[in-house]
């Protein structure tokens, strides 16, 4: 991998600035004290300071990164010329030419004027495309021309017209025109730059100074007071030696002047404004410089029309940046920026458009099953990927047949429209067989599949809002048959999804309301029918349809979330009962259900604690019931959580133990002190399935080796307590000992079960 090594200036480069600001400083005090020979000391100090800088640039460019190398050859080379230029102003002024403005050496100074300006449109702070430096080169010629009938007004205001014969007097009005632009230049690329790049402050003090020392230069050779060496020829060598000390500024950190994906900052009011704001004075002073016969000096009339031009330039470049932006704002409002894909915005539109059609209409809705756990596994730049290949396979697999979006994370519309040579469910087919994985997806778990739900308009909808919701409810019908399905919305699933959601609201008023209540059934001590323990568990008394089962209401609160009040209201409820029993039975625990929402929070521990302390229940006497699922998809936190709340005392069980995925490496890491066998494996117990009395036989030694409890669950049959007890568990929990029951008849069972009946 190639590496730029950027380096810091040499000892060589600080010797060399601080002889270069020897010579200006000896120029300054030979000059101010009009010694003789003010006008050589003049040009050879402008000429060794310029040539020094000229070194100094090249040396910055081997220094710095690439990316910024041109910049500062481009700066060597403006120095180069312009001690060529003095060094020709110095021979010809010496051949007996007291102002030697030749074609020459002003063909010289203006090319260095070009590339100083390359050089500021190739700083690190410079627009990357060719459009806006070529706004910003515009920028910064308005600028400068509007100077020159500003400049006429300030320098010649009380010149003769007759003074004016000699056309270099006039054109010397470029000068500080030159030097204007280019500070505009400076200032439009460096300041929406953040943070600001040192050199380019110092080379705008650079650029202040000569733009000051051409304007007091032109006003004194109008007048006719300038001579060579003049207090004013200093700010030149002055100016240059500002530009050799800029190298010696560090370069970027990053080494490449920053991000070029970041995102460019807003520019600032003046920035916009900055080019315009000359004009209004250019103007007022046209009118000042017309001459008493009424007309214009020819100088300024030139330069009004090439503002002019300028400024029609410029405006028509904004009004193509604005038609391209409208157009960038345009696919960023109606396509989807991850898949290129329309997004919910134009899909809406172009539904409601159809709708108006006399034609047949259908929506086909899909979400990706099981798209979370790709993000959590392997991140969300990953997921993203998969995205965009997900959504190019189905745009291939609907093709014509109708128009795909994105509505946002993993759901995705097809709108079908017109004349269908396809019908709606094999375009459905062809899209979940487009997302089948594909060779090496399945073996890196990168293969989620989709549940689609498709509605067709009928006289029933009203409006396009009815006909996403029929999707939506069909979609969810076909995650309910086991995903990677597709369900068409019918009369009877749309009745369904109406209860389900009149259900969902009546379960956000369940606990406020005291809808809910807990029944307890018994777990007993298999060698003594002891009732140590009990399970509870939650019913909901419906005001409208009776007591609600557990299986009824909890599936629909874990899926909007409810499921957190409901399993805080049990864990409270559930205390303040094992508080009452152990009154009676100092040694009755309670267990409790808690579902994984519940794991991932961070207040967890605050709810139990709360719970205990505010019943007075010791935290030995509560047990947690976990499923294997939601203790598998548990993050490091979620174990270190687990942790904690053994630490306090609490019982972690492992619920439906051999139903999820049972392995040697989870039960290493999570702080269980229970297993609970499931109950399809107790149920075949007492058979001559023997394999079932196999696996309790080996759950029962597997827990026995971690030293964890075990409770056999589910237990009916006198044939079946009769082999957990042969196979050595130690609880049973289930018909046979006690069905769930309220709180009072609760307490007449805390004495020992007839286990031998």
């Amino acid at each position: 991998m190639n590496r730029v090594v950027v380096a810091r200036p040499t000892l060589s480069g600080r010797v060399g600035l601080v002889a270069a600001a020897v010579v200006v400083l000896g120029e300054t005090v030979w000059l101010v004290a009009a010694l003789p020979g003010a006008a050589v000391v003049s040009d050879l100090g402008a000429v060794a300071v310029a040539a020094w800088a000229a070194v100094a640039c090249v040396g910055a460019s081997r220094r710095h990164p690439l990316a910024l190398r041109r910049f500062w050859r481009l700066l060597a080379v403006t120095m180069a010329l312009a001690a060529i230029g003095r060094v020709l102003w110095t021979v010809q002024r010496l051949d007996g030419h007291q102002l030697p403005h030749t074609p020459l050496i002003g063909g010289v100074f203006t090319a260095g004027i070009l590339t100083g300006t390359a050089a500021l449109l190739c700083s690190m702070a410079a627009p990357c495309s060719l459009v806006g430096q070529a706004r910003t080169l515009l920028d910064g010629v308005i600028v400068g021309l509007a100077l020159i009938p500003i400049g006429w007004v300030v320098v010649f205001h009380d010149v003769a017209a007759a003074d004016l014969a000699d056309p270099l007097r006039t054109l010397g009005l470029l000068y500080p025109m030159f030097d204007l632009m280019q500070l505009t230049i400076l200032v439009a690329v460096a300041g929406p730059s953040r943070p600001r790049w040192r050199p380019l402050t110092v080379i705008g003090a650079s650029l202040a100074i000569r733009a000051t020392a051409d304007t007091a230069y032109v006003s004194l050779i109008a007048h006719g007071s300038y001579t060579p060496g003049h207090p004013i020829d200093v700010c030149w060598p002055l100016s240059y030696l500002l530009i050799g000390a800029a190298t010696t500024c560090p370069p970027p950190a990053g080494g490449d002047g920053g991000d070029e994906t970041a995102e460019s900052p807003l520019p600032p009011w003046w920035r916009v404004a900055l080019p315009y704001l000359p004009v209004g004075g250019a103007i007022v002073a046209v009118v000042l410089a017309r001459r008493p016969t009424g007309q214009t000096p020819h100088l300024i009339f030139l330069g009004i029309m090439a503002l002019l031009g300028v400024l029609a330039l410029r405006q028509g470049l904004a009004a193509n940046e604005n038609l391209r932006l409208v157009a960038r704002l345009r696919r960023l409002a109606y396509s989807d920026q991850l898949t290129g894909l329309p997004n919910r915005l134009t899909f809406n539109r172009r539904l409601r458009r159809a709708l108006r059609d006399d034609a047949p209409v259908a929506v086909l809705l899909l979400d990706l099953d099981g798209f979370k756990q790709v993000n959590d596994r392997f991140g969300h730049p990953t997921g993203d990927r998969l995205l965009a290949s997900i959504a190019e396979r189905m745009r291939d697999a609907t093709g014509a047949d109708g128009m795909i979006a994105r509505l946002g994370g993993d759901e995705f519309a097809v709108l079908v429209h017109g004349d269908r040579p396809v019908p709606p469910e094999r375009l459905a087919e062809r899209l979940l067989t487009a997302l089948e994985p594909l060779p090496g997806e399945e073996d890196l778990g990168l293969n989620p599949s989709a549940s689609i739900g498709i509605a067709e308009y009928g006289p029933q909808h009203t409006s396009h809002t009815d006909l996403l919701r029929d999707a939506d409810i069909a979609m969810y019908a076909a995650k309910a048959a086991g995903k990677s399905a597709y369900r068409t919305c019918t009369s009877a699933l749309r009745e369904s999804a109406v209860t389900r959601a009149e259900l969902i609201a009546d379960l956000r008023r369940a606990v406020d309301e005291g809808q809910l209540h807990l029944e307890y059934q018994p777990i007993v001590d298999l060698a003594t029918g002891a009732v140590r323990s009990a399970e509870a568990l939650v019913r909901w008394r419906h005001p409208r349809l009776g007591v609600l089962a557990p299986e009824r209401f909890l599936p629909l609160a874990e899926e909007t979330g409810l499921i957190l009040p409901v399993d805080r209201w049990v864990i409270h409820e559930a205390c303040r009962a094992a508080a009452a029993w152990r009154k009676r039975d100092p040694q009755v625990t309670v267990a409790v259900n808690i579902a994984a929402a519940h794991l991932r929070r961070p207040d967890l521990i605050a709810t139990v604690t709360a719970a205990t302390g505010g019943a007075g229940l010791p935290a030995r006497a509560l047990t947690l019931e976990l499923t294997e699922s939601a203790l598998i998809e548990g993050s490091d936190v979620v174990l270190d959580r687990l942790r904690q709340l053994r630490e306090l005392g609490i019982q972690i069980a492992i619920d439906d133990f051999g139903t999820g995925y049972s392995s040697l490496s989870y039960l290493h890491r999570i702080p269980a002190t229970e297993l609970k066998v499931d109950r399809s494996f107790v149920s075949r117990l007492g058979t001559e399935d023997a394999r079932a009395y196999a696996t309790v036989d080996m759950v029962n030694r597997l827990a026995a080796a971690f030293d964890l409890a075990v409770v056999a669950e589910g237990v009916e049959t006198d044939a079946q307590h009769a082999a957990v007890t042969a196979i050595g568990c130690v609880h049973g929990q289930g018909f046979r000992y006690g069905r769930p029951v309220a709180l009072p008849e609760l307490l007449t069972t805390l004495t020992p079960v007839d286990v031998a009946r």
